[in-house]
Protein backbone atom coordinates (compact mmCIF):
# COMPACT_ATOMS: atom_id res chain seq x y z
CA UNK A 1 0.00 0.00 0.00
CA UNK A 2 1.26 3.41 -1.26
CA UNK A 3 1.59 6.77 1.34
CA UNK A 4 -0.96 8.11 -1.01
CA UNK A 5 -3.26 5.02 -0.49
CA UNK A 6 -2.69 5.45 3.17
CA UNK A 7 -3.47 9.26 2.76
CA UNK A 8 -6.98 8.93 0.73
CA UNK A 9 -8.23 6.54 3.67
CA UNK A 10 -7.38 8.65 6.71
CA UNK A 11 -8.50 11.66 4.52
CA UNK A 12 -11.96 9.87 4.63
CA UNK A 13 -11.43 8.99 8.40
CA UNK A 14 -13.09 12.30 9.30
CA UNK A 15 -15.42 14.13 11.44
CA UNK A 16 -19.04 13.70 9.06
CA UNK A 17 -22.31 14.47 9.94
CA UNK A 18 -24.37 15.32 12.90
CA UNK A 19 -25.73 13.49 15.88
CA UNK A 20 -28.42 15.23 18.25
CA UNK A 21 -28.69 14.17 21.39
CA UNK A 22 -32.20 14.41 23.08
CA UNK A 23 -31.64 14.10 27.29
CA UNK A 24 -28.44 14.81 28.62
CA UNK A 25 -29.10 13.45 32.22
CA UNK A 26 -27.07 10.62 33.46
CA UNK A 27 -27.44 8.59 30.50
CA UNK A 28 -27.56 10.87 27.95
CA UNK A 29 -24.02 12.67 29.31
CA UNK A 30 -22.19 9.42 29.26
CA UNK A 31 -23.03 8.78 25.42
CA UNK A 32 -21.94 12.61 24.90
CA UNK A 33 -18.88 12.17 26.31
CA UNK A 34 -18.18 8.81 24.15
CA UNK A 35 -18.65 10.62 21.52
CA UNK A 36 -16.71 13.59 21.87
CA UNK A 37 -13.98 10.83 21.84
CA UNK A 38 -14.38 9.37 18.97
CA UNK A 39 -11.29 9.29 17.05
CA UNK A 40 -10.86 8.16 12.93
CA UNK A 41 -14.68 9.31 12.19
CA UNK A 42 -17.46 10.04 14.51
CA UNK A 43 -19.88 13.11 14.14
CA UNK A 44 -18.91 16.65 13.20
CA UNK A 45 -21.19 18.32 15.41
CA UNK A 46 -23.37 16.86 18.43
CA UNK A 47 -26.43 18.87 18.98
CA UNK A 48 -27.39 18.55 22.41
CA UNK A 49 -30.83 19.14 23.72
CA UNK A 50 -31.86 19.74 27.58
CA UNK A 51 -34.10 21.98 29.64
CA UNK A 52 -32.43 20.61 32.98
CA UNK A 53 -30.54 22.68 35.32
CA UNK A 54 -27.76 20.62 37.31
CA UNK A 55 -28.58 20.02 40.97
CA UNK A 56 -26.71 18.17 43.97
CA UNK A 57 -28.08 14.60 42.70
CA UNK A 58 -26.36 14.83 39.50
CA UNK A 59 -23.09 13.72 40.83
CA UNK A 60 -21.52 12.20 38.04
CA UNK A 61 -21.95 16.19 36.86
CA UNK A 62 -19.96 17.34 39.91
CA UNK A 63 -17.73 14.74 39.87
CA UNK A 64 -16.82 16.00 36.50
CA UNK A 65 -16.77 19.57 37.68
CA UNK A 66 -20.08 21.00 36.94
CA UNK A 67 -21.77 24.17 39.03
CA UNK A 68 -24.95 23.57 40.37
CA UNK A 69 -27.26 25.59 38.41
CA UNK A 70 -25.51 25.16 35.26
CA UNK A 71 -27.92 24.05 32.50
CA UNK A 72 -26.72 20.26 31.09
CA UNK A 73 -26.49 20.91 27.54
CA UNK A 74 -23.74 23.74 28.53
CA UNK A 75 -21.78 21.90 30.41
CA UNK A 76 -21.54 19.40 27.85
CA UNK A 77 -20.32 21.86 25.71
CA UNK A 78 -17.56 22.99 28.21
CA UNK A 79 -16.63 19.50 28.51
CA UNK A 80 -15.61 19.76 24.65
CA UNK A 81 -11.65 20.91 23.64
CA UNK A 82 -11.88 20.09 20.55
CA UNK A 83 -11.43 22.66 17.91
CA UNK A 84 -15.01 23.59 16.24
CA UNK A 85 -13.90 22.94 12.71
CA UNK A 86 -13.02 19.37 14.25
CA UNK A 87 -16.04 18.59 16.35
CA UNK A 88 -18.81 21.23 17.39
CA UNK A 89 -21.15 20.84 20.39
CA UNK A 90 -24.66 22.76 20.14
CA UNK A 91 -26.23 23.32 23.18
CA UNK A 92 -29.87 23.57 23.26
CA UNK A 93 -31.16 24.68 26.87
CA UNK A 94 -34.78 23.84 26.53
CA UNK A 95 -37.00 20.83 26.12
CA UNK A 96 -38.32 19.33 22.93
CA UNK A 97 -41.71 20.96 21.89
CA UNK A 98 -44.08 21.49 19.29
CA UNK A 99 -43.02 24.74 18.48
CA UNK A 100 -39.27 23.56 18.97
CA UNK A 101 -39.11 20.78 17.03
CA UNK A 102 -37.73 21.37 13.59
CA UNK A 103 -34.47 22.41 15.43
CA UNK A 104 -33.50 18.54 15.59
CA UNK A 105 -31.85 18.36 12.49
CA UNK A 106 -29.32 15.33 12.71
CA UNK A 107 -28.63 12.31 10.65
CA UNK A 108 -28.65 10.26 13.90
CA UNK A 109 -30.92 11.08 16.68
CA UNK A 110 -30.69 9.22 20.27
CA UNK A 111 -33.53 9.86 22.68
CA UNK A 112 -32.50 9.56 26.05
CA UNK A 113 -34.94 11.54 27.74
CA UNK A 114 -36.58 10.33 31.45
CA UNK A 115 -38.95 11.48 34.11
CA UNK A 116 -42.71 10.72 33.52
CA UNK A 117 -44.18 9.24 30.50
CA UNK A 118 -42.00 10.59 27.57
CA UNK A 119 -43.83 8.07 25.14
CA UNK A 120 -45.92 11.02 23.70
CA UNK A 121 -42.86 13.51 23.05
CA UNK A 122 -40.36 10.79 21.97
CA UNK A 123 -42.76 9.65 19.56
CA UNK A 124 -42.95 13.00 18.12
CA UNK A 125 -39.37 13.62 17.78
CA UNK A 126 -39.07 9.60 16.08
CA UNK A 127 -41.78 10.91 13.72
CA UNK A 128 -40.21 14.22 12.74
CA UNK A 129 -36.56 12.68 12.19
CA UNK A 130 -37.82 9.74 10.36
CA UNK A 131 -39.65 12.62 7.89
CA UNK A 132 -36.19 13.88 7.38
CA UNK A 133 -34.80 10.64 6.31
CA UNK A 134 -33.05 10.69 9.82
CA UNK A 135 -32.23 7.29 11.86
CA UNK A 136 -33.13 7.13 15.43
CA UNK A 137 -32.39 5.35 18.70
CA UNK A 138 -33.89 5.03 22.06
CA UNK A 139 -34.28 2.97 24.98
CA UNK A 140 -37.71 1.08 27.16
CA UNK A 141 -36.35 0.45 30.40
CA UNK A 142 -33.20 0.32 31.69
CA UNK A 143 -33.52 -0.82 34.71
CA UNK A 144 -31.41 -3.03 36.72
CA UNK A 145 -29.00 -4.15 39.44
CA UNK A 146 -26.04 -4.38 36.56
CA UNK A 147 -26.07 -8.17 35.44
CA UNK A 148 -29.29 -7.95 32.92
CA UNK A 149 -29.14 -9.23 29.27
CA UNK A 150 -28.79 -5.95 27.46
CA UNK A 151 -31.10 -6.21 23.96
CA UNK A 152 -31.34 -3.45 21.32
CA UNK A 153 -33.06 -4.24 18.23
CA UNK A 154 -35.20 -2.63 15.51
CA UNK A 155 -38.78 -2.24 17.60
CA UNK A 156 -40.20 -4.74 14.74
CA UNK A 157 -38.57 -7.66 15.86
CA UNK A 158 -39.91 -7.23 19.48
CA UNK A 159 -42.61 -8.76 21.27
CA UNK A 160 -45.73 -7.77 22.85
CA UNK A 161 -43.98 -8.04 26.67
CA UNK A 162 -42.63 -4.39 26.96
CA UNK A 163 -45.34 -1.24 28.03
CA UNK A 164 -43.05 0.92 26.82
CA UNK A 165 -42.50 -0.46 23.65
CA UNK A 166 -46.51 -1.61 23.34
CA UNK A 167 -46.89 2.70 24.11
CA UNK A 168 -44.78 3.25 21.42
CA UNK A 169 -46.35 1.11 18.87
CA UNK A 170 -49.62 2.66 19.68
CA UNK A 171 -48.28 5.82 18.72
CA UNK A 172 -48.01 4.71 15.33
CA UNK A 173 -44.07 3.95 15.71
CA UNK A 174 -43.86 0.36 14.09
CA UNK A 175 -40.64 0.04 12.39
CA UNK A 176 -36.77 1.40 11.67
CA UNK A 177 -36.29 2.43 15.50
CA UNK A 178 -33.87 0.83 17.33
CA UNK A 179 -34.76 0.06 21.48
CA UNK A 180 -32.16 -0.72 23.96
CA UNK A 181 -33.33 -2.15 26.45
CA UNK A 182 -32.39 -4.10 30.25
CA UNK A 183 -36.15 -5.87 29.90
CA UNK A 184 -36.49 -4.38 33.56
CA UNK A 185 -38.94 -1.30 34.17
CA UNK A 186 -39.46 0.93 37.15
CA UNK A 187 -42.37 -1.42 38.15
CA UNK A 188 -39.80 -4.60 38.49
CA UNK A 189 -38.73 -2.55 41.38
CA UNK A 190 -34.93 -2.43 41.03
CA UNK A 191 -32.25 0.56 40.48
CA UNK A 192 -30.79 2.37 37.87
CA UNK A 193 -26.56 1.81 38.44
CA UNK A 194 -24.16 3.50 36.79
CA UNK A 195 -21.91 1.14 35.81
CA UNK A 196 -25.48 -0.55 33.83
CA UNK A 197 -25.99 3.32 33.03
CA UNK A 198 -22.05 3.30 31.35
CA UNK A 199 -22.41 0.05 29.58
CA UNK A 200 -25.66 1.02 28.05
CA UNK A 201 -23.84 4.11 26.78
CA UNK A 202 -21.46 2.48 25.03
CA UNK A 203 -23.70 -0.20 23.23
CA UNK A 204 -25.87 3.32 22.12
CA UNK A 205 -22.46 5.41 21.41
CA UNK A 206 -21.77 2.21 19.05
CA UNK A 207 -24.70 1.98 16.97
CA UNK A 208 -25.33 5.27 16.95
CA UNK A 209 -21.73 5.37 14.90
CA UNK A 210 -22.84 2.98 12.89
CA UNK A 211 -26.14 4.45 11.79
CA UNK A 212 -23.86 8.05 11.36
CA UNK A 213 -21.57 6.32 8.82
CA UNK A 214 -24.06 5.02 6.64
CA UNK A 215 -25.65 7.83 6.26
CA UNK A 216 -22.93 9.67 5.93
CA UNK A 217 -21.18 6.55 3.50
Amino acid sequence: MTADEIQLMEDKQVPKGKIDLIGVGRLGLRIGINLMQVHRGGPKVIGAFDGQEISGGDVIFTLLGAEIGEAKPDFLKRLCTHDEDFRKIESNCQYITDDNIDLIDGDVVIIVIAGGNTISTASKIIKHAHERGAKTIGTAGIFGFGNEDIEIKDISEYDDSNPAIEELRAQGITENHLILTTHKLIRDNEPVTPYTLDEVANIITMNALKLLRDQND
